[in-house]
């Protein structure tokens, strides 16, 4: 019993061993983002609970005083950071141009969008503690002014009556209506309009209202403008107000503040002077906000851009091909693109991944009928009907991109294993294909010497058009003599009784009944267990990386199986898992 037990903790220990080594990257700029933002949140409210400037303030508020100011600088920095995930220009030239960004450090850089929502979910908090603390400051700031206040504080509160004096506390007697003081200032506007824009947009953003409606996520994502553009002025109203400097010369708070009742009459203490703190939001994201506006010059100058259709072939399953050309337009393998078809919605841009080859005279893409958008896309290149319409008579399209993706580092492995389930495919197309050209190029060295594909599947039908291309490339590689470049391995999910017996009859044939294929189809689930073990068996050194586009749940098991049969040693097997997202 001893010894299962200490071999589950060694197994445990070899597992987390492999996925820090694969995660480290990611750990260490997580880490470091929580980092900056502790840093920042601690010496912003250690300043506002120690700094002489700020002490008759405190008198009025008391700690929730530096709960909103450190609160704030997180804000702040949080949204700094937020557009930057999502500048895919900026992304794509940062993984094509940066010389430190090789091989498996690269694919950290398609988790962008995880850290766009980890900082999203960092501004919640901030903007959440924000919030409460202002509030209770609000009602702070009426109680001082209520016939029970007393003392210092209520001598502060009566601050600005007199010619000559700046107010501390903003409301101005007892009987004011708090609401209506929040919505006749522009902090409060502003306020509002920024928590209300934070709270349309995180929950939008939830996997249900995108699975159910993209579209209403795509809209309201754009509330960010007046998130932005109110955050910028939210300061201007400067509410929380602390002593100036020149009155600090001359009013000294540690012998004053016990005498309040000579503060008019002492010359030694003279009324303290109040400012409110400059606005400094607009400092943080100006530089992000015009490097994003850029993004977004760039894609209004694409848009104008002729893209010419050559070709719209519709495919079982709902799925559109569509063949497209454009001037200057440079591809990889496992790009993508954003397409936008204007007589749908003159707003939506959507991603698709390229399934041409950078050899080939044009881009194609291939899209399943599974929303709204793409729905009414299809039916408008007439895909759901029989008839085929001229590509001159087509709807207008534009295209943006392309841009940098997981699948663009394949070919920087010397193994990879491709794993795609359903549409999913699409991305490991363009990469079959340039396979496929650089095997007809004989001076091409490739780094790439093996390949696993694995395609996971319900329907029969989905396979035809995919079938085409992976005969001609089991053609071209036995022809090339490099059969062993190339290891495929299809699995069919589902099947009915007359395809069952279909399949039964023509079992002993030399191809497969299905795709047309040498290697024959497998029917059920692939043993990811088995799979794994025997790739590892095969190449016990070296990197191997995994690339995968389907739904999460398997993502999560391929995760596991990359950690579970990643080598503690440096010099044995490490499994690198990608992911493909947009």
């Amino acid at each position: 019993m001893k010894e299962v037990i200490c071999q589950q903790q060694e197994s445990q220990a070899v597992v987390m061993g492999c996925w820090i080594l694969n995660e480290s990257i990611s750990v260490i700029l997580a880490l470091s983002w929580l980092g900056v933002n502790l840093y920042l949140f601690i010496d912003t409210f250690c300043w506002y609970r120690e700094e002489e400037s700020f002490f008759y303030t405190r008198v009025i508020l008391g700690s929730t005083l530096a709960w909103a100011r450190a609160s704030a600088v997180c804000l702040n920095f949080n949204c700094m950071l937020i557009l930057l995930p999502i500048s895919r220009n900026l992304i794509s030239f940062i993984r094509g141009a940066s010389i430190c960004c090789r091989g498996p450090w690269r694919r950290h850089l398609d988790k962008n969008l995880k850290f766009h929502k980890l900082v999203a979910y960092g501004i919640a908090v901030n903007a959440t503690i924000h919030i409460v603390a202002h509030l209770c400051n609000l009602e702070r700031y009426n109680l001082s002014q209520s016939a029970e206040a007393e003392g210092l504080r209520a001598a502060l509160s009566t601050l600005g009556d007199t010619p000559n004096e700046s107010y501390l506390n903003p409301i101005r007697t007892f009987h004011t209506n708090t609401t209506t003081e929040l919505l006749t200032t522009v902090a409060g506007i502003t306020g509002l309009l920024i928590s209300l824009a934070l709270i349309l947009i995180m929950t939008s953003s939830t996997e249900f209202i995108r699975q159910i409606s993209y579209e209403l996520f795509w809209y309201t994502h754009h509330v960010f403008i007046i998130f932005f553009i109110s955050l910028s002025i939210h300061g201007a109203g400067r509410m929380v107000r602390g002593q100036t400097p020149e009155s600090l010369l001359l009013h000294n708070v540690t012998f004053c503040r016990d005498r309040y009742a000579e503060w008019q009459a002492a010359a030694r203490c003279p009324a303290p002077q109040f400012s409110g703190k400059e606005p400094s939001a607009w400092k943080w994201v100006l530089g992000p906000v015009v490097l994003y506006a850029c993004e977004r010059v760039i894609r209004f100058w694409r848009f104008q851009q002729q893209v010419v259709i050559t070709k719209v072939v519709s495919h079982p399953s709902g799925v559109l091909e569509l063949h497209m050309k454009k001037r200057n337009f440079k591809m990889a393998p496992g790009q993508y693109v954003l397409i936008q078809c204007p007589s749908i919605s003159s707003l939506e841009w959507h991603p698709f991944t390229l399934t041409s080859a950078p050899q080939e005279d044009f881009f194609s893409v291939h899209i399943r009928a599974a929303g709204d958008w793409t729905r009414a896309f299809c039916k408008a290149f007439a895909a759901e009907g029989p008839t085929r319409r001229e590509p001159w008579s087509l709807p207008r399209l534009a295209v943006d991109g392309p841009f940098g993706a997981t699948l663009t580092d394949v070919f920087h492995y010397p193994v990879s294993v491709c794993i795609a389930a359903g549409i999913g495919v699409t991305p490991f197309a363009a990469l079959l294909k340039s396979i496929w050209y650089k095997c007809c190029e004989s001076q091409t060295q490739l780094k790439l010497s093996k390949v696993y594909f694995y395609w996971i599947c319900r329907e029969p039908s989905a396979f035809e058009w995919f079938a085409d291309l992976l005969l001609s490339l089991e053609t071209r590689m036995s022809e090339q003599g490099k059969t062993h470049l190339l290891s495929y391995h299809i699995f069919l999910t589902g099947w009915d009784e007359n395809q069952a017996i279909h399949i039964a009859l023509h079992w002993d044939e030399n191809t497969d009944v299905i795709t047309g294929l040498k290697q024959k189809t497998f029917y059920g689930r692939p043993n990811w267990n088995n799979e794994f073990r025997q790739i590892a068996y095969s190449h016990p050194s070296g990197s191997i990386g995994v690339f995968f586009c389907g739904p999460k749940a398997l993502s999560k098991t391929l995760q596991r199986m990359c950690r579970l049969y990643s080598s503690a040693d440096p010099r044995g097997v490490h499994f690198y898992y990608n992911k493909e997202s947009f």
